[in-house]
């Protein structure tokens, strides 16, 4: 792993703390962790969390779990498991024999153990089972300025609430029957410290555990748990948790775990503009149809990101680029996809493409005859070589690249005007020719033999360079031309997030390439030269039919609108 993230030391707050718990002898040693709930794929705030609770293990000598926060059997699926393993060690490549724990952990694992430590919360008179349904509950609890209202239930004996909660633990209750409540403060400001549900009734089977529970644990009950019992010094988590952290504390404080027990820690979540980053909308985006599912690559997952072209290291240097802080914050996606217009340019090979193509015919070029150039594979790369690309008399052009009447500023090919044709010849429009409607069909020119490979012997020069493909070897090819998903920076600003979803988000389109194209394999990245960076799709690329999506443009062609 070359990239910032291992080369540079990296300060921030989260991690000055860890420093100072260290220095004072605190812990023995760091134990971070990630503890996705699998109720969906992962997204770019996931990346940022993983990169922050790995890299601090890195960096420290330590050690990072990954464990499922799996407490709700309503939501969760084996599919989610095994697509945030695939993720989570994709992104973190290089770090797992060093960091990574031998194990993944499940919290559903310390089912018994957390049924214990209820048990001794209601001995000691700190839980009772509580009959109130979800909706008598709110107007209990109330509001933050008013103090709420204690359950009828609530001065119940330990004896009467060890006895219910045995019996929903046999599946006695239906639903929503009953619930486990902590026994804390009805008149606390903060909502979460006002006798939260810790147990409730679930009669579904369990994607980890099976049919072995009908009752599972809150997550606040869990979470804070299962750091202790895996011995977490720095539970990491994003700021919306900060109001969770006294419950949190409380837990902890109120049973007899061992020490040094963790602390939790918040840092802000990360915001990109044209994205919506919560799992239930992602969730309804594949649902409703409006992508092909979560590995799309249109998609915020990490596994969209892989499918489009990303590579981790970008991922990761993006993460560290944006920093650790509590500010609430939005960031720009165009930091993201410069990270991986940095890193291809220096890594990817150089192909040509034509995505529209325009048909051009060299009328001094002797029939029948083709020749080879050289291409250069990489003019950032000293020892990247060279490729041999065929010429002859028939090429394919971009459209865009040919104007009848062009304005004053349009230095491409029109007619009586020369330019280059990049690797090959000085070329002169000396005709067009249309169909019946007045479209153009295709244009003829003449090239100059003398410039082969792109200079003219005589010092005359072009203002134009453009890139071409022979017709007569040209490889047919699909294209998909992803773009943002969403139209506005936050479509979450306004109305319906759906009402701004990007109609050019996908183009599919026929292309025209080079030869060698055939050549580049699933996971390969290459530039066509002038138009971007492009992949073969892992998916649905197969033996003779080429997909190639593009990953990101040569420019961000965003930064444009966003000014008007």
């Amino acid at each position: 792993m070359n990239d910032a993230l291992s080369n540079e030391p990296l300060r921030d707050f989260v991690r000055d703390r860890v420093d100072s718990d260290l220095k004072a002898g605190k812990y023995p040693k760091v134990v971070t962790r990630f503890p996705p709930e699998p109720n969906g794929y992962l997204h770019l705030g996931h990346a940022k969390s993983i990169c922050l609770n790995f890299g601090i293990a890195l960096e420290n000598k330590g050690v990072c779990n990954l464990r499922f926060d799996d407490t709700n059997p309503v939501k969760e699926d084996k599919e989610y498991v095994n697509s945030i393993i695939s993720d989570v060690n994709w992104l973190i490549e290089g770090w797992a024999d060093s960091v990574l724990s031998e194990k993944t952990y499940f919290a559903s694992e310390y089912f018994d153990q957390l049924y214990g430590y209820a048990v001794q919360l209601i001995k000691d008179d700190k839980a009772y089972v509580c009959d109130l349904q979800p909706e008598e509950w709110e107007d209990y609890r109330g509001v933050p300025e008013e103090p709420g209202k204690e359950s009828p239930c609530r001065s119940r004996a330990p004896e009467e609430n060890l006895v219910l909660f045995e019996r929903m633990r046999a599946g006695e209750f239906a639903e929503g029957q009953k619930t486990l409540r902590a026994k804390i403060d009805m008149t606390s400001p903060n909502l979460h410290m006002r006798d939260p549900v810790i147990y409730r009734i679930r009669h579904e089977e369990h994607h980890h555990a099976g049919n072995k529970w009908c009752i599972y644990p809150m997550y606040d009950f869990t979470h804070c748990l299962s750091d202790s019992i895996e011995g977490i010094s720095h539970s990491i988590c994003t700021l919306e948790f900060e109001v969770h952290r006294p419950l949190y504390d409380w837990v902890l404080d109120s049973l007899p775990v061992p020490h040094p027990r963790p602390y939790q820690h918040e840092f802000s979540r990360l915001n990109p503009t044209y994205m919506v980053m919560s799992k239930r909308k992602l969730l309804q985006l594949v649902e409703e149809g409006h992508v092909s599912g979560w590995d799309d690559p249109r998609m915020p997952t990490i596994a969209g990101y892989r499918r489009r072209g990303f590579t981790a290291s970008s991922i990761r240097n993006f993460c560290q680029g944006v920093g650790v802080t509590k500010y609430k914050g939005v960031t720009d996606v165009g930091l993201l996809e410069n990270s991986i217009r940095d890193e291809l340019n220096k890594t990817a090979a150089r192909r040509c493409a034509v995505l529209d193509p325009l048909e051009v015919i060299l009328d001094n070029y002797p029939e029948a005859q083709s020749e080879v150039l050289e291409a250069v594979n990489n003019p950032e790369e000293e020892n990247a070589g060279v490729r041999e690309v065929p010429f002859s008399k028939r090429l394919y052009i971009e459209r865009a690249d040919f104007m009848e009447d062009p304005p004053k500023k349009f230095f491409r090919l029109a007619p009586g005007r020369e330019v280059r044709l990049r690797y090959a010849y000085y070329i002169t429009c000396q005709s067009v020719e249309k169909d019946k409607e007045g479209n153009i069909v295709r244009i003829h020119c003449t090239y100059d033999p003398e410039t082969r490979g792109g200079d003219s012997p005589d010092g005359r020069k072009v203002k134009g360079t453009i890139h071409w493909v022979s017709a007569d070897h040209a490889v047919d090819f699909e294209v998909r031309l992803y773009d943002r998903l969403f139209t506005r920076e936050n479509p979450e600003s306004e109305g319906d997030f759906l009402d701004c979803i990007n109609p050019d988000s996908l183009k599919v389109i026929t292309a025209k390439a080079e030869p060698s194209i055939k050549e580049v394999t699933v996971g390969q990245r290459v530039q066509f030269e002038r138009l971007g960076y492009f992949t073969p799709d892992v998916v649905d690329t197969s033996v003779g039919k080429p997909v190639f999506n593009r990953i990101v443009g040569l420019r961000d062609s965003w930064a444009k609108i966003a000014k008007k």
